[in-house]
């Protein structure tokens, strides 16, 4: 899974009000659950649940919470060519691990250490 907590990422599909490449809405990555495949992103699929009254929750009512979405809906934007783009990976001379824009070719982070020429 290419996506990382705190990535700029668009949505591609879903609910209307929140999907499309051309539309400037770029959301924050909260976390990343890679053994399901999904990502919970900021402001989106937003539900509200019912909760009863207890000592975390002194009033109850209703509770506003972000639930995750599949990650092949959402795709990454680069933050050198601000551009929504697939993500690669690839080693640099010293063996460290990169995540790679498809589009402009820029390391966008670093994805495992240096362990030696690969």
């Amino acid at each position: 899974m290419r996506v990382n907590k705190d990535d700029q990422v668009i949505i591609l599909s879903g609910a209307s009000r929140n999907k499309g490449a051309t539309q400037d809405k770029r959301y924050r990555v909260l976390a990343v659950d890679k053994a399901n495949g999904k990502v919970t992103v900021e402001g989106v699929n937003v539900v509200q649940k019912a909760v009863r009254r207890s000592r975390r929750n002194p009033r109850g009512g209703m509770l506003s919470m972000e639930m995750p979405i599949a990650v092949s809906n959402v795709q990454v934007v680069c933050t050198k060519c601000n551009k929504p783009t697939r993500i690669g990976a690839r080693f640099a001379e010293d063996g460290a691990k990169y995540r790679v824009c498809k589009k402009c070719g820029a390391d966008v982070s670093q994805i495992g250490p240096a362990r030696g020429k690969k």
